[in-house]
């Protein structure tokens, strides 16, 4: 069975999109509709602005989505059986699974960054990427860090992600090192993404897709905070909410999807990101990009 993937923030790049926009109207008329729904000039900032530009989360956030839902309606699906998206990237797959529209998916994105970029304002953080330690290990030290500072980011085998209070964080790294990490080190980001630190952007979050209309999923959508399939509207929104301040299971939600019967993994939207991750987590499925 094939499942569609769809990357989150880090994947953005100078010039992202704009092959897209030249090859189809159609195609280029989902993109331009972009620009008024969230009312200023998103597509001029992602096919010619600069890299500071694209890393501001408001922009950032956004532009993914706008490129992976352009670049599936590029493919129209490939007849894929579930779905699934690391952190940003779980609303374009509700968008290919009939979850949300277009439009509706980007106006969530934008207040999403916009209340997750006000959060990083109001309390500087940060997260690190600890490489070559179990998860287990690195749950022990988190919790034993004085401070705010938990895992974030389940992304592969040996490759986790923490997120917390700036001083906490780095004693941590401290910790892993110690601990026989490979590496741990900051990452160039100024908050604390899915963290208890994220609370005030979760409740900005709740009420926008509270008034919301979430439809039934045509497919599976393997949601990053139960890492299983999900069916019900109702719980897909709480799990969106939750997924704000929780962690991003994406080894887990991987695997689960390969034992019910994935066997290509097609990454859509900008990036090979999660195809790397994804052949870390088992060898032996296939992955490729969309386009």
């Amino acid at each position: 069975m094939k499942a569609l993937v769809f990357p989150g923030q880090g994947s953005q790049f100078v010039g992202m999109g704009k092959e897209l926009f030249d090859s189809r109207k159609d195609i280029k008329d989902l993109m331009e509709s972009a620009n008024e729904i969230l009312g200023f000039d998103i597509l001029s900032v992602m096919f010619n602005g600069t890299d500071e530009d694209l890393k501001k989360t408001e922009v950032t956030q956004p532009s993914i989505f706008i490129h992976s839902v352009a670049a599936l309606k590029a493919v129209n699906g490939f007849g894929a059986g579930m779905v699934a998206g690391h952190s940003l990237g779980e609303f374009s797959a509700l968008v290919a699974n009939g979850v949300l529209t277009f439009e509706d998916g980007l106006k969530l994105v934008s207040a999403r960054a916009k209340a997750m970029q006000e959060a990083c304002d109001a309390h500087p953080s940060s997260m690190a990427a600890i490489l070559g330690l179990p998860d287990e290990t690195v749950e022990k030290i988190c919790e034993e860090t004085p401070g705010i500072v938990v895992p974030a980011n389940y992304n592969c085998p040996g490759q986790l992600v923490i997120s917390g209070d700036t001083e906490a964080v780095q004693l941590a790294c401290e910790k892993m090192k110690e601990a026989g990490a490979k590496r741990a080190f900051l990452l160039p980001v100024n908050g604390a993404f899915h963290s208890p630190l994220m609370m005030p952007a979760q409740e900005k979050l709740a009420e926008a897709i509270n008034k919301t209309k979430f439809y039934k999923p045509t497919m599976d959508v393997y949601q990053n905070i139960t890492t299983t399939a999900v069916f019900d509207p109702e719980e897909i929104k709480k799990n969106l909410i939750a997924q704000l301040t929780g962690p991003v299971k994406w080894t887990q939600s991987v695997q689960n999807m390969i034992k019910k019967g994935a066997t290509s993994f097609i990454e859509v939207g900008p990036g090979k990101t999660l195809q790397g991750l994804i052949k870390k987590i088992d060898g032996e499925v296939l992955v490729s990009s969309a386009i």
